[in-house]
């Protein structure tokens, strides 16, 4: 399940994000979604946990919990209809 982490503090790192979410379940990727111009983070990432009940259990533990000064806030990420639909279709 790809879950999607707001309101991450500018100082959090993909190191201890992932960090966070390891000490629940097993994460299949974490990506701390960065500001090109700058390099500096935007603010939320994702995180994707093969297991939805460990998913689900990171939700519940996870969300409005402190890190880094920022209370942040945890959720599935709904699905684009851009990644949802085969590229070589058109709607």
């Amino acid at each position: 399940m790809k879950l999607i982490i707001r309101n991450l503090a500018r100082s959090t790192t993909e190191d201890s994000l992932k960090s966070l979410f390891t000490d629940i379940g097993l994460v299949q990727s974490c990506n701390l979604v960065m500001d090109k111009a700058t390099g500096k983070s935007k603010g939320f990432a994702f995180v994707e946990m093969p297991k939805v009940g460990e998913a689900k259990i990171a939700i519940g533990q996870l969300n409005n919990m402190e890190l880094d000064g920022s209370k942040i806030r945890v959720k599935k990420a709904e699905q684009s209809h851009a990644e949802s639909a085969p590229k070589d279709e058109k709607s």
